[in-house]
C-alpha cells in the first residue's frame, strides 16, 4: 500500500469546485444552519477569485491531488481600524481530520496574518464544531460576547479574537 501524499498550499483556480463541495458537505453532517454562514455565501463558490487582493490569501489541503479542505485569512469587513483580519471558511473533509493538519494550517494562517501586519485575528464558528473551537482556545484565541465586523454569518453564534 503507497503512502498518501498531504501538503498545503495556496488556492488555485481549479481548486474551487472541490473546495466548495467539502465546505458544504460540513454543514449537514454537523447540523449546521445553511442560513447566515458561509454555507450561503457566494464566496463559496469561488473561493480562489475571493482572495485576490492585497493583505488575503487562502491555503488548501491536498491529498493526493484532491483538495480535502482549507482555511483564509482576509481584513475584517468593516472593521474600525483596519488591524483585525478574519480567519475565514475553515472547513476539512473526514479524510484529514484528526491528523494534524488542521493545527498546521491554522498556525500557517496567523502567521501570515502576522506577516500582513494585522494585530488582531478574528474567528466565527459554530457550537456543533467542537473540536474546531477547543482548538481555537488552545491557541489563546479568547471569546467574546458578540460579534465584530460585518461578515452575514448570523447563525454561527460563536466569536473569537486573538492579538497576533
Amino acid at each position: 500500500m503507497s503512502k498518501s501524499t498531504i501538503n498545503i498550499r495556496e488556492i488555485e483556480p481549479q481548486d474551487n469546485e472541490q473546495l466548495e463541495r467539502v465546505i458544504r458537505a460540513v454543514f449537514p453532517e454537523y447540523g449546521i444552519p445553511v442560513v447566515g454562514t458561509a454555507y450561503g455565501d457566494i464566496e463559496t463558490t469561488r473561493m480562489y477569485e475571493s482572495y485576490l487582493t492585497d493583505k488575503e490569501i487562502y491555503y488548501v489541503i491536498v491529498q493526493d491531488g484532491i483538495v480535502q479542505g482549507g482555511a483564509g485569512i482576509k481584513k475584517l469587513k468593516n472593521a474600525k481600524d483596519g488591524k483585525t483580519c478574519e480567519l475565514q471558511k475553515m472547513y476539512f473533509s473526514p479524510l484529514v481530520r484528526g491528523k494534524g493538519y488542521g493545527k498546521k494550517l491554522f498556525q500557517k494562517c496567523l502567521d501570515t496574518a502576522k506577516r500582513f501586519g494585522y494585530e488582531h485575528c478574528y474567528l466565527e464558528s459554530a457550537p456543533q464544531l467542537k473540536e474546531a473551537v477547543n482548538m481555537y482556545e488552545s491557541f489563546g484565541f479568547r471569546h467574546l460576547e458578540c460579534s465584530l465586523g460585518n461578515t452575514g454569518h448570523y447563525s454561527c453564534g460563536i466569536w473569537m479574537i486573538k492579538k497576533l
